[in-house]
């Protein structure tokens, strides 16, 4: 129970303590479940965030359900996710009820500009963070390059690239692990063992001397 407890508890404090969705959670988790409890590893977590991209549902909660999936099995990623989704379950609902008499407000209008920008900060700086992580040979160079372009140019939807990209990894990574299978003959092979034939000694018709 306290390992549950645990979960919710860290899980809430990051959905509470985080503006901007899930890429704006991701130095907030990284230092929590990665650096600080060891939960999962760096790599796991960009992992995570993969495939929480490419998965229905926001990207922040699909983490929380995976780590708390790899702790404790289907309890811990029930109680990872609802301890994420509740903080802003709570807020949400606190600032709809009286969202209309505040938001005429200059002031509030201020503020909400500059979380705005800060939010879009942040989210840069995962960017880069996920770009130096994921981007690590000419062919991820490239898929990075060509999505880009893909989406800012002729405005191609997300599923498509993400499909793209994914059957792009299938195929090199395929080509990677049928090349370094090793061939039944060649270099590589065994190498047949040369017949030794051996001379019979030769013997003296006399006796040692």
């Amino acid at each position: 129970m306290s390992d549950l407890l645990q979960l919710f508890l860290t899980f809430f404090k990051i959905g509470a303590g985080t503006f901007g969705g899930g890429l704006a959670m991701l130095p907030v988790l990284e230092r929590e479940i990665v650096e600080k409890r060891r939960w999962i590893s760096s790599s796991q977590l960009y992992d995570y965030y993969a495939i929480g991209q490419s998965t229905p549902g926001i990207i922040a909660v699909n983490v929380a359900t995976f780590t708390g999936y790899v702790r404790r099995g289907l309890i811990g990623a029930v109680v990872a996710t609802t301890g994420i989704v509740c903080p802003a379950l709570i807020i949400i609902t606190i600032i709809a009820a009286f969202f209309e008499s505040f938001s005429h407000i200059v002031w509030i209008q201020k503020a909400l500009s500059g979380i705005n920008i800060s939010v879009s900060v942040v989210i840069t700086a995962s960017l880069i963070k996920i770009t130096k992580k994921s981007c690590i040979d000419i062919l991820t160079v490239c898929i990075a390059v060509v999505s880009f372009l893909l989406m800012l140019v002729f405005n191609v939807q997300g599923v498509f690239i993400v499909l793209f990209s994914s059957v792009i990894g299938i195929l090199a990574q395929y080509k990677k692990i049928k090349g370094s299978c090793p061939g039944g003959s060649g270099k590589d092979g065994p190498q047949p063992q040369e017949e030794r034939t051996e001379k019979p000694e030769e013997t003296g018709g006399g006796a040692e001397k």
